[in-house]
């Protein structure tokens, strides 16, 4: 079996009064989700969620550490994933899709998250970081 790790978070801005978080919509599988990806040798964990905020969406962010969720998940039977999420707080809000793996990015209020979101562990993952950061 091979062994995959990923990073992300969970970005999010208080915009008008309302907490929006970013979602990306993914080329490959049209899903939405979160910003993150692959471990590189030498990384930690904050430095991968950092590293992959910034290719795929442009963002500078604040890393909120203390908040770390893990997801673990069989993409093929062969690879099992874990992917750990934190909270960051958006320094700078205007975002460019990363070119090639995301098709688009968009704020939403985090009460219509939900709606977007297709895998009950991203819903699972939205509610603990609401429940952090309001």
């Amino acid at each position: 079996m091979t062994f995959e790790k990923s990073c992300g978070a969970v970005v999010y801005r208080k915009h008008h009064g309302n907490l929006e978080i970013l979602l990306i919509k993914h080329v490959n599988s049209g899903h939405w989700s979160f910003p993150k990806g692959h471990m590189e040798e030498g990384e930690s964990e904050e430095e991968t969620a950092l590293r992959e905020i910034m290719e795929e969406t442009s963002i500078e962010v604040i890393l909120d550490p203390t908040f770390r969720e893990t997801v673990t998940y069989f993409p093929r039977k062969d690879i099992q994933k874990v992917v750990v999420y934190f909270i960051a707080k958006a320094k700078t809000f205007d975002f460019t899709p990363g070119a090639g793996e995301i098709a688009e990015a968009k704020w939403v209020d985090v009460g219509h998250a939900n709606q977007l979101l297709i895998y009950e562990n991203d819903r699972v993952i939205v509610n603990k970081a609401k429940a952090v950061i309001t």
